[in-house]
């Protein structure tokens, strides 16, 4: 097992009505600015229950947040805060608003060009220079709630780039799974589709001896498993409900990357696309993962068959079980609602690999994955693959 430091300082208030425990969360006296996205938390009540249980607290409401958070709109967020003296954020929606929080946090006191923060990818360390703020969760999906990073779209140059730091960790985080009551189909699968690539990303490199991690792993996959196709249809049912929410946090809150190898090249190709053409992330993931594992299938094959063996009961030789491993991630996805080729989102694909291999090589990202090892060549490759 790798040496490793974990660190998590975030309070996760988990359960039906913690809400109400949001005015002994947020520091006392505060002027809050209160951040959100396109306003459906105003037809699921939730804004109504914030601004109830913050009687007293002085508040600014800071709207429209889009999905994948756009750095332009963020600055905006970033002024409000400079001229009205705020000195606590609570970010009030998905992983989008939750990462513009964190980027807006960061930003503030940030010395020089904020767009250092994502081009130039500045860890924030210092806390002191943060704006401290907490989250009410209402999308479970990128585990943004238990971690410090996030994912921001520079829209005038078309760039999804992540960033984050120790100092980026909310103070609290609430989560109701009851929120997801009103949540759209689509978004559902999408978080159940995400959370499950955010757990594949840190599993499928190869055997190693961090075999506690890889059981808490494999325990993610298998719950999503069992409650991603029900919850989408029954979103009420408690059960369902929380034991997704929970393995969304777990899938990314830090703890099942520790002392082990991890690879994030799925998640930097999808932002490719999902900056190019509007895709949602999670359905960029389901496009792109499937083919960067038959692209590398050489290097991870180890790890394949023992996803094949363990999540999905399968037997034969290791190259047959690391096959179908691929294609039963595959068969998943497609049961989660998702398309799992480019050409079904756009017809503009053709020259997609050649621009994705650009953009890394001007960024000098010449080898990704956990070995360094998916060169430019094998990029071009696994997009090619992916039309």
């Amino acid at each position: 097992m790798l040496n490793f430091e974990l660190y998590n300082p975030t309070n996760l208030v988990f359960g039906k009505g913690q809400i109400e425990k949001l005015s002994t969360l947020v520091p006392q006296g505060a002027k809050i600015l209160l951040a959100y996205g396109g306003g459906s938390i105003f037809k699921n009540g939730i804004h109504e229950q914030v601004i109830n249980n913050l009687k007293g607290f002085e508040i600014l409401e800071f709207a429209g947040i889009e999905p994948n958070p756009h750095f332009e709109t963020l600055m905006k967020a970033v002024a409000v805060i400079k001229e009205q003296n705020i000195d606590f954020i609570l970010a009030v929606g998905g992983g989008s608003v939750i990462d513009g929080v964190k980027f807006i946090s960061a930003a503030v006191n940030f010395d020089g060009n904020p767009m250092d923060i994502l081009q130039k990818r500045v860890l924030t360390k210092d806390v002191s220079k943060t704006i401290p703020f907490g989250t009410i969760l209402t999308l479970p999906a990128t585990g943004s709630e238990m971690n410090s990073g996030g994912v921001v779209t520079i829209q005038s140059t078309q760039e999804k780039l992540s960033f984050g730091g120790s100092a980026l960790f909310p103070k609290f985080s609430i989560c109701d799974p009851t929120v997801i009551e009103s949540l759209p189909k689509r978004q559902l699968q999408n978080g159940v589709v995400d959370a499950y690539t955010h757990v594949l990303e840190q599993y499928l490199t190869y055997p190693h001896e961090g075999f506690l991690q890889d059981r808490i792993a494999e325990s993610i996959l298998q719950t999503l498993i069992q409650v991603g196709p029900d919850v989408v249809e029954k979103p009420t049912d408690y059960a369902l409900a929380s034991n997704f929410m929970w393995s969304c946090t777990m899938a990314l809150n830090g703890l099942i990357q520790k002392g082990v190898p991890s690879d994030w090249a799925t998640h930097m190709i999808g932002h490719e696309l999902t900056a190019l053409y509007g895709i949602d992330h999670a359905r960029t993931l389901a496009v792109v993962g499937p083919n960067l594992y038959r692209v590398m299938f050489e290097t991870k094959k180890g790890k394949l068959a023992q996803y094949g063996k363990r999540i999905f009961n399968l037997s034969g030789t290791e190259d047959e079980i690391a096959n179908e491993a691929i294609n039963k991630t595959v068969e998943f996805f497609h049961t989660m609602g998702m398309d799992t080729k480019l050409s079904d989102y756009t017809k503009d694909f053709d020259k997609t690999a050649d621009f994705i291999v650009n953009r890394f090589e001007e960024r000098g990202w010449l080898g990704l994955g956990e070995k360094q090892n998916i060169t430019l060549e094998k990029v071009k490759s696994i997009v090619e693959m992916s039309y």
